[in-house]
């Protein structure tokens, strides 16, 4: 997927379910012909017969933006934003929620009262823009 510069589309199928699967590309930069991979997106695994495939789109761009969209789910928010700062601004969301995992597994370990405020204060600060 990651040499061919097109949007592909996955069906993928598993005796009689089927999950379909793209993923979100971006080229490089004006000079270069490659493309590089920055998210893949699936679908739940669902009976075949109960997987249904729209094409909307005036473009192959909104075609393709469409299915992202609609692969994707409740994962990329924002119908207003245009696809790449809906998966940018996910990616950003999932480094936070990294950030807070790391943090409450640290203010688990910590013993001292001083330090474990301290980090509980960035806690607060991470989740406040979070929620954002």
């Amino acid at each position: 997927d990651r040499a061919i510069p097109y949007h592909i589309l996955f069906a993928l199928v598993w005796e009689d379910r089927m999950r379909l699967a793209v993923a979100y590309k971006e080229t490089s930069d004006a000079k270069s012909t490659g493309v590089r991979v920055e998210r893949y997106y699936y679908t739940d695994w669902m009976p075949e017969r109960d997987v249904v495939l729209r094409l909307e789109g005036l473009s192959m761009d909104a075609v393709y933006e469409n299915l992202v969209r609609r692969i994707a789910g409740d994962a990329l928010d924002g119908q207003s934003a245009s696809l790449k700062e809906s998966v940018a601004e996910q990616g950003r969301r999932e480094r936070i929620e990294k950030q807070i995992a790391a943090l409450e597994a640290k203010i688990r370990r910590e013993k001292q009262p001083k330090k474990k405020f301290e980090l509980v204060t960035q806690l607060r600060m991470l989740r406040g823009i979070n929620s954002c």
